[in-house]
């Protein structure tokens, strides 16, 4: 049976230029995903209902589902909303997180989840679910990792850290060390010398894929990358204490070869990155992405709440410092090919043939 046949119209020009095709949409259904709401909606042409991907309503057989673009054109070819899943509203949602989102972009200070929510048109406790459920984080971790990120340029670009903290938007330097602390793995004076003061520990670990590099500081992994050495490290690190791994860090390196050998067994591992808060939030839709499945570039960009930064969910899987540990190699262009690969597209299909992906 050719499931096309039953399509309202080709996948690929209601789909606003997501390359989405039919097979992919159905099986966005199927598994009920969250991520493609907003994308198009799916019209059951035995019940005269429309209903968003993620609706929670038994499904209905493949042969009576049309899809549309959006639900003014299943409005259009007859059908009418579901009252279960409210497909109607997920166009005004994204609008007020892509909204949100470029409120917080702009602001030089932060701001509280009351006002956001008032110039989005929601009740706080409602949009703050939105938010998270849209980014993966709440406003007020978007914030503060949109702050943290501006500190990070800020630190390499001015020659005072304190000036640096200014202009990064923080009320001062005791806001910038209680926040960013933590997240950047080490002190803004440490970040601006190229890590002084930090030690960094690595390994070099036999897996079935080549030699992996595996280094990481008191806090968490910093680099896991395929043929690379002690080299790369200085170079990335300059100013930092570059030392060879003890027993503590042989046993984080063998949970992250396990990855290599069999992907799934450790989730939880300790991490110490930091990027913008787009990367961030890109790099949480990769972890979240489960052993054996893919996403393509516009499903990650639509899950992290802007579905036209497909080029900038690529650039950010690209820019990801934890090869395997964060599973960019389960990320794709919309046509299903591999796209780049820093270590190489052999290693990425290994990767992906290991996870029970063709």
């Amino acid at each position: 049976m050719n499931r096309k046949k039953y399509l309202g119209a080709p996948v690929q020009d209601f789909a606003a230029g997501t390359g989405v095709d039919a097979d992919t949409a159905w099986a966005a259904f199927e598994r009920r995903d969250r991520s493609f709401d907003g994308c198009f909606v799916g019209a059951v042409r035995t019940t005269g209902i429309y209903c968003k991907p993620s609706c929670p309503a038994r499904h209905p057989k493949r042969e009576h589902v049309s899809f549309y673009p959006d639900a003014a054109a299943a409005r259009a070819a007859g059908f009418r909303a579901c009252l279960r899943c409210r497909p109607d509203e997920v166009g005004r949602e994204r609008i007020a997180v892509a909204r949100a989102i470029e409120l917080l972009g702009q602001a030089d200070a932060a701001v509280s989840l009351d006002l956001l929510a008032e110039k989005v048109g929601y009740a706080p406790h409602h949009f703050h679910r939105l938010f998270k459920r849209a980014t993966g984080i709440t406003p007020a971790a978007y914030q503060r990792a949109l702050r943290a990120g501006r500190a990070t340029d800020a630190l390499v670009k001015e020659d005072r850290v304190t000036d640096a903290i200014y202009e990064a938007g923080y009320s001062g330097p005791s806001r910038f060390y209680a926040e960013t602390s933590a997240r950047l793995g080490m002190t803004p004076s440490a970040w601006k010398r190229g890590g002084a003061g930090v030690v960094i520990r690595w390994v070099q670990a036999d897996t079935s894929l080549g030699p992996l590099l595996v280094a990481a500081t008191d806090k968490g992994l910093c680099r896991v990358s395929f043929d690379e050495g002690e080299d790369a490290l200085y170079a990335r690190f300059p100013a930092a204490s570059i030392e060879p791994g003890g027993a503590a860090l042989a046993a984080l390196a063998q949970k992250v070869v396990s990855e290599v050998e069999q992907p799934g067994r450790h989730r939880d591992l300790p991490l110490d990155v930091q990027g913008t808060a787009f990367q961030e939030a890109v790099w949480q839709a990769l972890r979240a992405i489960p052993v054996g499945e893919t996403r393509t570039y516009t499903e990650l960009a639509t899950i992290v709440g802007n579905p036209r930064a497909v080029r900038a969910a690529g650039t950010a899987c690209g820019a990801n410092h934890l090869a395997v540990v964060i599973p960019c190699h389960r990320a794709q262009r919309s046509d299903g090919s591999m796209g780049g690969y820093a270590y190489g597209i052999e290693r990425k299909l290994d990767l992906r043939k290991r996870e029970g992906v063709d």
